[in-house]
């Protein structure tokens, strides 16, 4: 039996700040990556971070920026050390190597990304999240943290009420380990690949947050999707906020500019959810190319595509042969992030004694109904860092071999039942685009009762036909497909989950937008959607925003816009 004192389960920005932090504070930590650590989804960000950094900003409009963006339904105490600690983090990653755009004045340079009211966004040219992925994973080698690359993590292991460890499959033999600790973080990532137009990678299945929900954590929040507004037509994939900071159009059909109808004060810069709502507006009033609208970057100099934008540039010219100095490019919204998540504490705490959870597969409350760009990132490190800590300081009782023994004989069992199951006519990836279909249509961003009771149907129907798959190979050496049987079962569940929490919130807010209830309504519901598995059955219920000394609200009863 293998065993770490912290045990971290994901290796992009979340987990790997998380592994830090925890072996800074003394512990003995092991890192779990369903792929190796440089290829994980964290690898695709070409996004900034913000900080307040410069004289004319402060911490406290960070919050009221966030506040707006989340429409409210932030926790404002983690929203107050998101925006506080913001500064340390940034010198923090200075200090580990990490090279940001500087101004000329040699200091580190700020712009603008949505929702900010001023420029707070640090960025490195448009590259800064593989620039930071590499920068924390040669201080992961530096820091002799063990890293077990390539192995996923099956089940959750909860020895008299509190998590003990994980049990994970090694793909390059097949076997099944245990992985023991007195704690275990969560950092798993996005759900992204429950839609089919989606700027998630293949690796985004939401298995922390099924784990979490197996092993009795609530998820809070899962009916809130952040879309992207400008992904490559028909591609999902993103081009960077980068693009409309650096002074990038956003046009119709007509050539107009659309935004000053819908926000003429921040224009491309407003709120994402606001620029969503406007281009699936022109869309479907027809002023849209189809269904998308125009991205123009045509009237941007060289120096910033050879600069800020370069990897934007080398992405258009290689994947759609456009050339963003002389052509439009077409763009549509696409999921991007799920704002829900696994329920914690500021200090990453779930409500399973010992489990912790960090990243996008968890939610604090920090970013309400919709995140502010540039905050992701930024969540990633601030919390990573705070979980890391908790982790490594928490304290645990002993845990039962014989518990643990048990737990891993059932999990060997289960796999045995998945080999032994004779294959059929139907494919993981045949149910999983059925899956993704049915999210994009009734689940995306636009919702109805009708559409989710529906969903809700046939996702059952889904779940049902996904026990009957079996497995064609049968040698468990390098072998995808139980992986594949397993990020499906995760996938149901969420989509299931996610449903239901869509249809119990009968308001639009932030990044939720029922067109049957297209108000935003505060008496009833500025609270937290959160579900606990209980017997085998999804159980609802609801938190109250925690609300410090911000008490003014300025989201209003009202339209939705």
């Amino acid at each position: 039996m293998l065993y770490h004192d912290v045990v971290v389960v994901g290796g992009g920005f979340a987990g790997m700040r998380a592994a830090l932090s925890a072996k800074a504070a003394g512990a003995n930590v092991g890192l779990i990556s369903k792929v190796h650590p440089m290829r994980s989804h964290s690898s695709g960000s070409h996004s900034g971070i913000n900080a307040s950094l410069k004289p004319h900003d402060s911490w406290e409009v960070h919050l009221q920026d966030t506040l707006k963006a989340g429409e409210y339904l932030n926790n404002q105490d983690a929203v107050e050390i998101l925006c506080k600690e913001a500064k340390t983090e940034i010198a923090t990653l200075e200090n580990f190597g990490m090279v940001f755009s500087r101004d000329e004045h040699g200091f580190i340079d700020v712009t603008n990304f949505s929702g900010s009211s001023i420029p707070r966004t640090a960025f490195s040219g448009d590259s800064l999240g593989h620039i930071l992925l590499q920068v924390l994973y040669e201080r992961i080698v530096r820091e002799q943290i063990v890293t077990y690359d390539e192995w996923m993590v099956s089940s959750i292991l909860v020895d008299n009420g509190s998590c003990r460890g994980v049990v994970a499959r090694e793909f390059k033999t097949g076997d099944l380990h245990i992985v023991s600790g007195k704690t275990v973080i969560l950092a798993t990532g996005n759900l992204g690949k429950l839609y089919q137009f989606s700027t998630c990678s293949l690796t985004g299945t939401g298995d922390g947050q099924a784990l979490a929900y197996r092993a009795g954590a609530s998820l809070v929040d899962m009916e809130f999707i952040q879309y992207a507004p400008t992904a490559i037509k028909r591609r999902g994939i993103l081009i960077t906020e980068m693009a409309r900071a650096m002074g990038g159009y956003l046009l119709n059909k007509n050539g107009d500019r659309f935004l000053k109808s819908y926000s003429p004060d921040l224009m491309e810069l407003a709120p994402r959810h606001i620029i969503n709502q406007a281009i699936f507006q022109e869309i479907s009033e027809g002023r849209g190319e189809g269904d998308s609208v125009f991205l123009d970057m045509r009237h941007l100099n060289r120096e910033m595509f050879s600069d800020q934008l370069r990897e934007t540039e080398y992405l258009l010219r290689d994947l759609e042969d456009l050339n963003p100095e002389k052509d439009l490019i077409p763009v549509q919204p696409a999921m991007h992030r799920p704002i829900g998540g696994i329920q914690t504490d500021t200090k990453g705490a779930t409500t399973v004694p010992g489990l912790f959870a960090v990243g996008e597969c968890s939610n604090n409350g920090s970013h309400g109904a919709g995140r502010l760009g540039g905050n992701s990132l930024l969540d990633n490190m601030v919390f990573g860092r705070l979980a890391g800590e908790a982790a490594a300081g928490y304290i645990s009782c002993d845990s039962s071999k014989i518990e643990l023994d048990r737990v891993f004989g059932k999990e060997q069992d289960k796999f045995g039942e998945l080999f032994n199951r004779d294959s059929t006519d139907e494919l993981p990836g045949m149910l999983r685009r059925e899956l993704s279909n049915i999210m994009d249509v009734h689940v995306g961003y636009r919702r109805d009762k009708l559409g989710l009771e529906n969903a809700l149907k046939l996702i059952t129907e889904l779940a049902a036909r996904t026990k009957k798959l079996g497995i064609s190979n049968k040698n468990a050496q390098f072998n995808m497909e139980p992986q594949m049987l397993l990020e499906l079962e995760f996938m149901m569940q969420l989509a299931r989950v996610m449903v239901r929490s869509a249809l119990s919130r009968e308001e639009s807010r932030g990044d939720h937008n029922r067109t049957d209830y297209p108000y935003t309504d505060n008496s009833n519901w500025l609270k937290h959607t959160v579900v606990t598995q209980v017997n085998g059955e999804d159980k609802l219920h609801y938190t109250e925003v925690v609300s410090t000394r911000w008490k003014e609200m300025e989201v209003e009863n009202g339209s939705h816009s």
